[in-house]
């Protein structure tokens, strides 16, 4: 009788056993990187709209050190989700700032556009993440807004919370996250510099930011 008991001890034990597999994957994530923990940046990313701007100078990582000002231009308008409008033409303001991502390689050049100027000088906070970039199709660097059929659409969506383009100049890749306070940040592994040019395209992310006043730009 107790040889009988064991048997079936061991017996209900083996069955269980696939449903104890099951109840510690649960919570794992799955293939599109989702589980029952919220993700960093899923928040933020949900008030983004994807938009496309240029860059209206060369930035270079051996001379435009941390705190130095970047500019870029909407190539069209955008409706943040807190209902303010950036017109096409918006200035894009942003510096140049630590990696805070750390990533690894000889030169890295990190950059955070946190502000959108108006015409009529009201700026407005925003939040950005480059999801792409691609460099001027010719040498003719126009940094004026156009409309080309031959630009790659921004297909960003709120599911997508990092980026790793590489290749985006010669030797240099970006990385970017949307729970990063940086815009991204583009490393050279293999040379000692990163320069990015004139008329180069930003794909962004772009979103409001937690402050929703507007101010104009001699009140900053």
């Amino acid at each position: 009788m107790k040889a009988y008991a064991q048997v079936l001890a061991l017996a209900s034990a083996i069955l269980l056993l696939p449903f104890a597999a099951h109840s510690q994957n649960s919570t794992a994530p799955n293939s599109e990187g989702t589980s029952n923990a919220p993700l960093a940046g899923r928040h933020e990313a949900a008030l983004m709209k994807p938009v496309r701007a240029r860059l209206i100078e060369s930035i270079d990582a051996r001379k435009d050190t941390p705190g130095q000002t970047v500019n870029a231009k909407l190539d069209g308008k955008v409706m943040l989700t807190n209902g303010t409008e950036l017109p096409r033409g918006t200035l894009l303001v942003g510096k140049v700032t630590a990696d805070d991502m750390h990533q690894q390689g000889k030169s890295k050049l990190a950059l955070r556009f946190n502000q959108a100027r108006l015409k009529d000088g009201t700026i407005v906070p925003i939040r950005a993440t480059i999801v792409g970039f691609y460099g001027p199709q010719s040498g003719n660097a126009d940094i004026d807004p156009v409309d080309s059929a031959n630009q790659i659409p921004n297909d960003w969506t709120a599911k997508t919370l990092q980026m790793d383009q590489i290749g985006v100049a010669p030797g240099v890749d970006l990385h970017s996250k949307i729970s990063s306070q940086n815009s991204g940040v583009f490393v050279a592994t293999k040379k000692d510099d990163v320069k990015l040019r004139q008329g180069s395209e930003l794909q962004l992310a772009i979103g409001p930011t937690s402050r929703q006043q507007t101010s104009t730009a001699g009140g900053e």
